[in-house]
């Protein structure tokens, strides 16, 4: 193999790269799901494995362990449409155990790969490829930035190809739009190792929306691309490395952000704060009285944001956390109250406003939202009513043209008659009618007549 070249990360000589056929365009990098055909033999030129044969390309995750050392080193040089063979020693195949039976201990192998194609790592939530991964440079460690982290961050935006923005931008992680920084970079970045440099392909649900982006001249659902350098970060200290004190602190501090955010009317920021705080805390088998306050404050305002936002599931269910720490909370049953009346549940809501009467008797809002109520429920009663009317009328029309078509199912009695007249013109007179002869009698005509 005069023509291969060592491509092992210690130039030992463990993975040797010969090029049958070239390939074009970029490589794939590490997290990029590839596909490829191969073949597979030992040193004898014995067949052990091929995906040409199955007529089935294989796919793997480059970069994850998925597959040998030797491959994802070699996949990793590879441009599409490119084939070529792989030597692998022992230590970058299967090792001093080998892959009994068609595999020995301590084999080399040679695998004749070809590079189909391959896509970027699948970074969104929903695993819909709405937010793709390539990386450029890998960075490094073995760390990524959690929620809350201090971030420094290079970002380089283009549509079609075009620069629509470059800057360098340092923002707490999960308050980015605080800096007009887009979701879809947040979410990624949570991924990124110090230092990584990768090119990130962004739908528009996580970019800039059906609205698009007048500012940078983007339309209403674009995909836009980003090339996101991690420059350096400062992890947020997780909830079980602190202690008391520290927890409660983070939490006051979580509350000020999220009820800051709250008075600027960004309620998506503010929920972010209050539900971190209800985590962080939630996570500690000692509830104090203190942290029972700061989770009731929290689960409160997170109501209010949700209610604000006409997210009535999540205002009732927040209201419902805040009833089970206090009992007699006059706000968290008022505003489950709210949520119940909007979701269609006037009889529920006026139950809870009861509650809040019994508490404060006084409270003019919750007479005003029972009285409205009893209305609703009025009014949902006496639509049922003419629901359940129509619905009855329906049936007794139904019914009526039932009858009406089963009558037309049955003989004409008379038409019938006239035919047995009709029969019966010539027959002599019976016994019974010589004996009564004042008897009615069907003339020829099959009318009835008397004798």
């Amino acid at each position: 193999m005069a023509n291969a070249l060592d491509i092992s990360p210690k130039g030992d000589g463990g993975v040797l790269k010969e090029i049958l056929v070239e390939g074009d365009g970029e490589k794939p990098s590490g997290g990029c799901k590839v596909k490829v055909h191969y073949t597979g033999t030992l040193l004898d030129g014995t067949q052990f494995d091929s995906s040409r044969e199955r007529n089935s390309p294989f796919e793997f995750d480059l970069g994850k362990g998925s597959v040998i050392k030797a491959w994802d080193i070699g996949v990793a040089t590879m441009k599409k449409g490119e084939r070529a063979m792989l030597t692998c020693a022992p230590e970058y195949a299967y090792g001093e155990a080998g892959s009994p039976p068609n595999i020995p201990p301590n084999s080399t192998l040679k695998f004749d790969v070809e590079v189909l194609e391959w896509e970027g790592e699948d970074l969104s939530p929903k695993k819909d490829k709405s937010i793709e991964r390539f990386i450029i440079d890998g960075g490094e460690g073995y760390t990524s930035p959690n929620e809350g982290a201090q971030v420094e961050v290079h970002l380089v935006g283009k549509y079609n190809e075009t620069v629509f923005e470059e800057r360098d931008v340092a923002f707490a992680l999960g308050e980015g739009s605080e800096e007009n920084v887009i979701d879809g970079v947040e979410r990624a970045l949570s991924k990124f190792k110090k230092g990584e440099k990768s090119e990130l392909i962004i739908q528009s649900k996580y970019a800039f929306g059906d609205e698009g982006s007048k500012e940078f001249n983007i339309p209403p659902g674009a995909t836009v691309r980003y090339i996101v350098t991690l420059k350096t970060f400062e992890k947020m200290k997780e909830s079980w490395s602190m202690d008391a004190a520290e927890k409660i602190e983070q939490a006051k501090l979580l509350k000020d952000k999220g009820t800051k955010y709250y008075k600027d009317g960004k309620l998506n920021l503010a929920i972010k704060m209050y539900k971190r705080l209800i985590t962080n805390l939630d996570a500690d088998s000692n509830q104090s009285d203190e942290k029972k306050s700061l989770k009731l404050s929290a689960n409160l305002n997170l109501s209010l944001c949700y209610y604000k936002l006409k997210e009535y599931f999540e205002t009732r269910q927040s209201a419902t956390a805040a009833i089970e720490l206090d009992s007699k909370s006059v706000k968290a049953f008022f505003r489950r109250g709210q949520a119940l009346l909007a979701l269609g549940e006037p009889e529920l809501a006026s139950k809870d406003f009861a509650v809040v009467l019994d508490i404060e008797p006084d409270n003019t809002a919750a007479k005003a939202q029972q009285a409205l109520c009893a209305k609703t429920l009025k009014q949902q009663l006496e639509k049922e009513k003419r629901i359940y009317a129509n619905m009855f009328d329906k049936f007794a029309k139904m019914d009526a043209q039932k009858e009406e078509d089963e009558k037309k199912k049955q003989p004409d009695v008379m038409s019938s008659l006239g035919e047995w007249g009709k029969e019966d013109r010539h027959r002599e007179p019976s016994e019974f009618e010589k004996e009564n002869p004042n008897i009615l009698m069907l003339n020829g005509s099959g009318e009835f007549k008397d004798m």
